[in-house]
């Protein structure tokens, strides 16, 4: 048998220092000690984040009612954190990260394909989350008079060095450090959370947020794989990274409840209230598309601003704590060969660029945004379907020196998969709208829509994301399901 593609172990005891040095190696078995339970934390204070808020003016923003908005947005919610829940299921099956474990759908080479796009979604995340955490800072500062106009650029570099420095840092530190940290941020940010409703409850108008008219059923459409993208299928990509520290016994039922119930409570919550304080006020639902926090603290009191400002910031930190560490982890999957930590540090120089060019070149924030979520949610939703279709194909643990080997079961490419994923990637793009003024460069996509008629009413519901998912998951159920069988039978 060939060398393992990997130079790394198999599996390798954790490190005993505060630093976690684990990478991309198969967490031995006495270090399983996780309960499903535990999924709860860091799924949850990733997403209690008032950002959540914000997405009730970008549902609304495609024109639908407020229950029309609800109700996709509960859907949505659900369903995209269920199909995070799937994919844990690997991560306990295999103790590895998401990325080395798709590696028996792809094959040991073949996964770099789903890889690079994997790692780039995370960086996008997180990157997004650094974004509106110093924009919000700037705005709450100057809303308490500690800053005028002419000191933002100042206030702005600050913000961008300290908030990357504190999510490089955790990143850096590890997933015990990271799910201790998850565990107290949740308790500070659902206070704060209920805090904040408390007190901008009196500016909901319940007879302008229901006096929305209906949209068409392309909008509401939209609306809902917007939501998708941006909750559940947002983080997919990294959905096993938290669960490798699963005993191989637990429960795949307990598993998929508590990675849904984590990342869907706190969303839904937030995202109704933002559709009731956008619905209300015009002023609102426009200043939310480019400062997503900064424009729902301006509605609370003086005294709340500062503490709501701190919390606001961690929860954000929260979230972009887990993308960097899964993209680091992501990182290491392609075959860059350093340190765990080390692959955090580099992803974090790129936040910091990122952050940097939209906080002081770009004209908006939500145009960049949404222009991300749908140019790399099509992709990411057609690995998506592939994985979860071998998943539940599978019936037995993954061969732990396959994810490592190409000349193992798993094989080096997977050619049906790869060419899956890449016909339903095409595929997807040609449904879906991305003319947003403030990407130009990025407006190829939705040449499909114009050979059905589509592109007036259905352009923007971006139905390419539902279609690479289904379409893939599909063609994987059926057309590999032989292969899956006599990968589990080889000895």
């Amino acid at each position: 048998m060939s060398a393992p593609d990997d130079t790394l172990p198999a599996t390798v005891p954790p490190g005993t220092t505060l630093i976690e040095r684990t990478g991309i190696e198969i967490i031995p078995e006495a270090s399983r000690t996780a309960k499903p339970r535990d999924l709860f934390w860091p799924w949850f204070a990733a997403n209690v984040s008032v950002f959540g808020m914000s997405y009730g003016s970008f549902v609304l923003g495609f024109g639908v009612s407020l229950w029309q908005a609800t109700i996709v947005s509960i859907i949505g919610i659900v369903v995209s954190f269920f199909l995070c829940g799937l994919i844990a299921i690997a991560g306990k099956r295999g103790s590895a990260p998401t990325m080395i474990l798709s590696r028996s759908a792809f094959g040991v080479q073949g996964q770099k394909l789903p890889g690079i796009v994997s790692w780039l979604t995370s960086i996008g995340w997180e990157t997004s989350l650094a974004i509106t955490a110093v924009l919000a800072t700037t705005t709450v500062l100057r809303e308490l008079g500690w800053v005028n106009g002419g000191d933002d650029i100042a206030v702005k570099i600050v913000a961008t060095i300290v908030v990357a420095a504190l999510i490089v840092a955790a990143s850096v530190l590890g997933y015990h450090t990271i799910m201790k940290l998850q565990s107290v941020l949740t308790w500070l940010t659902g206070i704060m959370t209920i805090l904040f409703l408390i007190l901008t409850f009196q500016y909901i108008d319940w007879t302008a947020a229901f006096s929305h008219p209906n949209g068409t059923l392309a909008q509401t459409i939209g609306a809902l794989v917007m939501v998708m993208t941006g909750f559940g299928l947002g983080w997919i990509n990294i959905a096993a990274d938290w669960s490798r520290y699963q005993k191989r016994t637990a429960s795949d039922g307990r598993i998929i409840a508590w990675n849904t119930i984590g990342g869907s409570v706190a969303p839904i919550v937030l995202v109704f209230f933002g559709l009731l304080l956008a619905g209300s006020d015009k002023k609102l639902f426009d200043a939310v598309q480019n400062d997503p926090i900064g424009a729902l603290a301006v509605l609370l009191p003086n005294w709340a601003l500062f503490p709501f400002l701190i919390v606001a910031i961690l929860t954000l930190i929260s979230g972009a704590v887990l993308g960097i560490y899964s993209s680091g982890l992501t990182l290491l999957s392609l075959g860059i060969r350093i340190p765990r930590p080390a692959a955090a540090g580099v992803d974090g120089v790129i936040l910091t660029v990122g952050t940097i060019f939209v906080v002081f070149f770009a004209t908006s924030f939500i145009g960049p945004f949404q222009s991300f979520l749908i140019t790399l949610g099509v992709p990411m939703a057609s690995w998506a379907g592939i994985l979860i279709a071998d998943i539940l194909r599978r019936r037995k643990d993954y061969d732990d020196a396959a994810l490592f080997d190409a000349s193992g079961r798993y094989g080096a490419f997977d050619w049906t998969s790869i060419l899956t994923m890449v016909v339903t990637t095409v595929i997807g793009w040609g449904f879906v709208m991305n003319q947003i003024p403030d990407t130009p460069w990025n407006d190829w996509q939705g040449y499909f829509l114009d050979l059905f008629g589509w592109r007036d009413d259905w352009g923007y519901a971006n139905l390419g994301v539902l279609f690479a998912l289904v379409l893939s998951f599909l063609v994987t159920w059926f057309v590999r399901a032989r292969k899956i069988r006599a990968q589990e039978a080889t000895a």
